[in-house]
C-alpha cells in the first residue's frame, strides 16, 4: 500500500497494491499493521456501506464529541468526488478542504481524522460507497453543513442542476451558524 500525504495534514489518500491477470484482480483493501505505521492507532468499530445515483450528494457530515468519527472511505462501485472540509479551529488549514476521486477503477481511499466534516457527490451512473469509521452512531450527536457553504467554497465538479440532495441535508446550515466544537 502507498500513503499519500494530501495537502491537509492527516488526511491521507490510500493507493494499494492491485494484482491483476485474465482472471480478474486481487488487492488488500485494509492493513492493520500498515495502517498504524502511517497513520497511527485507529480501532474501527463500525463498516457502513451506501448505493446512490448520479449527482446524490450526501454530506458534509460530522459527529459531535464524544461521538465524533475518523473514516476510511472508499468507492467500490462507480466514481464519487469525496470532501473533507478541516473543522479544527486551530489548524493552519482551518475551513479547507481536500477533494479526491475515489472510484472503483483507481480503488483509492481516503483516511479522514476526527475534527472533519465528510461528504461525496457521484459522479458515475451509480455508486456504491464503503466506509469504516472509529466511533458508533449517535444520533442525537449527529451534525453537518451546508454541502454549498460560500465561505468552504467546495468545488463539486458536477452542475449545481444536477444535484440531488436528502431533505436532512437541505437543512444543513453554513459552519458559521453550527456548533462547532473542534
Amino acid at each position: 500500500m502507498k500513503f499519500i500525504p494530501t495537502e491537509i495534514e492527516d488526511c491521507v489518500i490510500i493507493e494499494p497494491k492491485v494484482f491483476g491477470d485474465h482472471r480478474g484482480y486481487f488487492f488488500e483493501s485494509f492493513n492493520q499493521k500498515q495502517f498504524e505505521e502511517h497513520i497511527g492507532k485507529v480501532d474501527f468499530v463500525q463498516d457502513n456501506e451506501s448505493r446512490s445515483s448520479r449527482g446524490v450528494l450526501r454530506g458534509l457530515h460530522f459527529q459531535l464529541p464524544p461521538y465524533n468519527q475518523a473514516k476510511l472511505v472508499r468507492c467500490i462501485d462507480g466514481e464519487v468526488l469525496d470532501i473533507a472540509v478541516d473543522l479544527r479551529k486551530d489548524s493552519p488549514t482551518f475551513k479547507k478542504y481536500v477533494a479526491v476521486k475515489l472510484s472503483s477503477k483507481n480503488k483509492r481511499q481516503l483516511f479522514v481524522p476526527r475534527g472533519f466534516a465528510h461528504g461525496f457527490v457521484v459522479l458515475s451512473e451509480t455508486a456504491i460507497f464503503s466506509y469504516k469509521v472509529d466511533n458508533w452512531y449517535a444520533p442525537e450527536h449527529d451534525s453537518g453543513i451546508i454541502w454549498n457553504d460560500r465561505e468552504i467554497g467546495v468545488d463539486w465538479q458536477i452542475p449545481e442542476s444536477e444535484i440531488l440532495l436528502s431533505e436532512k441535508d437541505k437543512a444543513l446550515k453554513p459552519l458559521k451558524d453550527t456548533e462547532n466544537p473542534f
